[in-house]
């Protein structure tokens, strides 16, 4: 085979970021849980690629987020140590609601609500996503790539309806070695919180990604190294489709997101991968629009109204998932009603300190373009995205932190997801918009500039509207 200079080369490597000692555990407010122990390692992993004369990283932590000076940080480190431009460092978090708290949440405003991040740990844990990323670049080989996806349906879905916006595809990165044969990583995306597990669990998990990555290393072998990447899922959950939320539930729906995978990778044929695929990497900041909040007497009220709710729900006996939504739709009003009180007494400013521009990124890598979205946004806007890209395009988000809550869709106020959000859904919009000028400038295509006000607005084909009722 002839192996030119230009040709793919690509290495894999992991670091385990597990906490060494007890943690007070992130994700749920209200629900004080330290650790009582591990059940699957936490993870940083890396897949570094260089194809004519470029070079690109991929990383993906098993952490709930990242600040956005912590992602910048990081991605500055990983920048410097294994040589690759800042704007091809992408790096994001899995979103797993239990494992270690790594950002403050000032919505709460000093409640209690939620354990203080441990600076330590967060600097523990970027040292290693260092190490991983150099290890990967140094193990690179001559390799070939491949795209295709895999239908997750019945995996998750919209948690706010049942029958709500949601999209089942994976999107699946597959690096083969070119000598061997063999797969080296897969790097997948799919947008479901990881939230099989609730806060009566105390021991570290990655929740449903860590199954999913068994599974693959089943039928790939045990060396795979699979980057998870979290979809638009702020209004995405197993909330539906479970039938408890236990870890033998979380196997079932990552053994289940697996299989489906492995079905899609087999059926690659050997054309599909690709020598020497073109590597480029952009990124833009978008100024974030506030949200003015309601009165403290007014967000005082829906507080009372929802905490009544779920009394009222409770003495009933209605079903769990009933009671699980109001118990969320509780913990927003609390959040709303925090923000309210700080916008009162003139502090709201110190909530917004370091959110005021998001980072949007966007990574072709051959003949797809993968999305960076920083944050938790709602499903429709990532579908808007694949619909409305200059090409072939999958979206991961809390890429380049978070933002200290949801980005909902225009209609979708009410529920606890818009209650304690810092932004208009109008963020949205721009966040997206962002996202499709980026693409747009990498791709091969000279078509016309979609609109503006593109995503998050009246629904378009295979992309439904506010809560998707």
């Amino acid at each position: 085979m002839n192996e030119r200079a230009q040709d793919l080369v690509a290495g894999v490597a992991t670091e385990e970021i597990t906490p060494l000692a007890p943690v007070c555990l992130c994700g749920y407010p209200h629900a004080p849980r330290m650790s009582t122990g591990v059940h699957d390692p936490l993870l940083s992993s890396a897949l570094f690629l260089e194809s004519r004369g470029e070079a690109a990283l991929l990383m993906s932590l098993d952490l709930l987020c990242l600040s956005p000076a912590d992602a910048l940080d990081l991605r500055a480190r990983v920048s410097k140590a294994a040589g690759v431009p800042a704007a091809n460092v992408f790096a994001a978090c899995t979103h797993t609601h239990s494992g270690p708290a790594t950002v403050p949440f000032r919505r709460w405003d000093g409640n209690g609500a939620g354990p203080a991040p441990d600076g330590g740990y967060i600097e523990q844990a970027k040292l290693k996503a260092v190490a991983a990323a150099e290890k990967a670049r140094s193990l690179a080989r001559p390799a070939r790539l491949a795209w295709t996806s895999a239908d997750a349906t019945g995996v998750g879905g919209n948690f706010l309806a049942p029958d709500g916006t949601t999209d089942p595809e994976a999107s699946v990165l597959a690096v083969r070695d070119a000598r061997a044969g063999s797969l080296l990583g897969l790097a997948l995306v799919y947008g479901m919180h990881p939230t099989v597990l609730l806060e009566n669990t105390t021991l570290v998990s990655s929740d449903f990604p860590h199954y999913a990555r068994q599974q693959l290393q089943t039928a790939f072998g045990p060396e795979l190294v699979v980057l998870y990447f979290n979809g638009p899922s702020g209004d995405q959950s197993p909330r539906h489709f479970i039938k408890g939320q236990t870890f033998a539930e979380a196997e079932r729906l990552g053994r289940q997101l697996g299989a489906t995978v492995v079905g899609s990778v087999e059926l690659l044929s050997e054309t599909a991968f690709e020598v020497n695929p073109d590597l480029r990497g952009s990124r833009k900041k978008v100024a974030l629009p506030r949200r003015r909040f309601p009165g403290v007497e007014e967000a005082e009220s829906l507080l009372n109204e929802r905490r009544a709710n779920l009394e009222r729900l409770k003495s009933e006996k209605a079903p769990g998932v009933q009671v699980r939504a109001a118990e969320c739709d509780v913990f927003g009003a609390e959040a709303g009603f925090a923000l309210s009180r700080m916008q009162a007494q003139g502090r709201l400013d110190g909530a917004y300190a370091g959110y005021e521009t998001a980072e949007v990124q966007a990574l072709r890598i051959g003949g797809v373009c993968l999305a960076g979205l920083p944050g938790e946004l709602f499903a429709e806007y990532g579908l808007g995205i694949k619909r409305l890209a200059a090409m072939k395009s999958c979206v991961a988000s809390l890429v380049n932190g978070e933002l200290q809550g949801h980005i909902v869709t225009p209609g979708a106020e009410g529920g606890h997801e818009s209650s304690g959000c810092l932004f208009l859904p109008e963020a949205g919009r721009l966040i997206a918009d962002a996202a499709l000028a980026l693409i747009e400038g990498l791709s091969d295509k000279n078509i016309q500039k979609p609109p503006p006000a593109v995503c998050g607005q009246a629904p378009g084909p295979g992309v439904a509207g506010g809560q998707g009722k």
